[in-house]
């Protein structure tokens, strides 16, 4: 079996040149406060496409979640490095690289499995920023006020109420909506994570979110942001961009309007999945099969190109 795991530098999707064979798989990537589960309708939708799709869980989370609601030790004993090693054995029992999909601190944690190697492009949604975006928008601290307001919460699995769910995650929504994803989807996230990501610009050497910004092997990213996002607001994302330096790998960004941060279940997610999808490909050299979801209806911005100079 061919390991997908192997370097950039030996991988065909070195300084973008598209594989041999477009990628036939796609691995999701969860963020905090939620588990697989919320991946739920993009499986199925991905699956109708004709790719296989693998949404792993964060080491410990292969429980409902209910159960992780009852008993979320394994939350509090979480560390970035256990999650990073899970994907990266995941993506190299696979045959070739696949298209990664990130959401929240999953866009965080492709980033870096795009740094290390992994993947053919990847997309980072409502993505949480790697080590060195310094931009922390207001809204952005009332949303993770319920795990920073105590610095106790270090060792501690952390849950939203009904009304910081709604705020940070939810806003998009009525408020029966929200209440209704919150008992579907929402767990405790970890304490420890959260603030060693505070304290990752404050500590000297590479941290845990990491990622080398001149990577010239690393294979294509775009950020997706949504316009009413609080928790991970869309300044976050195009500061995350412009970090990037390279002139050989393609990093870009595409905003839309109306959004929260629990983009993958608002009502809209499905031409956001068939974008998402297609620009990867794309990227890689196939022809978009969703191609209304590429000029879609949705009020989506234009992508910028963050290697351009001017943005």
């Amino acid at each position: 079996m061919q390991n997908a795991a192997r370097s950039v530098h030996d991988s065909p999707m070195s300084n973008g040149a598209a594989p041999s064979a477009l990628p036939d798989t796609i691995v999701l990537v969860h963020g905090f406060w939620v588990t697989p589960r919320s991946w739920e309708h993009w499986i199925t939708h991905y699956e109708t496409r004709g790719f296989k799709v693998l949404a792993p869980a964060y080491p410990g989370y292969e429980a409902e979640v209910e159960a992780l609601n009852e008993d979320p030790t394994v939350i509090a004993e979480a560390t970035v490095p256990a999650i990073i090693s899970l994907f990266e054995e995941v993506i190299g029992g696979l045959e070739s690289p696949p298209i990664l999909i990130g959401h929240s601190a999953g866009g965080a944690f492709v980033q870096v499995l795009l740094d290390h190697g992994f993947g053919a492009a990847g997309v980072a949604i409502s993505s949480a920023p790697t080590e060195g975006v310094k931009v922390i928008p207001l809204s952005q601290v009332k949303a993770t006020f319920p795990v920073l307001k105590n610095p106790a919460n270090r060792h501690r699995a952390v849950p939203m109420d009904l009304d910081e769910w709604h705020y940070a995650f939810a806003n998009t929504f009525t408020r029966e909506e929200s209440d209704a994803l919150h008992e579907r989807y929402a767990i405790p996230a970890s304490g420890g994570i959260l603030w060693d990501s505070v304290l990752a610009n404050l500590t000297p050497g590479h941290q845990e979110v990491w990622v080398d910004y001149h990577n010239d092997d690393r294979a294509p990213l775009l950020f997706i942001s949504g316009g009413e996002d609080k928790l991970m607001p869309p300044k976050v994302q195009r500061s995350n961009a412009k970090h990037y330096k390279s002139k050989s790998t393609v990093t870009e960004v595409k905003l839309y309007e109306g959004f929260g941060h629990l983009l993958p279940a608002q009502p809209g997610w499905e031409e956001i999945a068939d974008f998402a999808l297609d620009w990867a490909l794309g990227q890689l050299g196939g022809e978009p099969v969703g191609a209304d979801a590429v000029t879609g209806d949705l009020d989506g911005e234009s992508i910028v190109d963050c290697n351009e100079p001017d943005v």
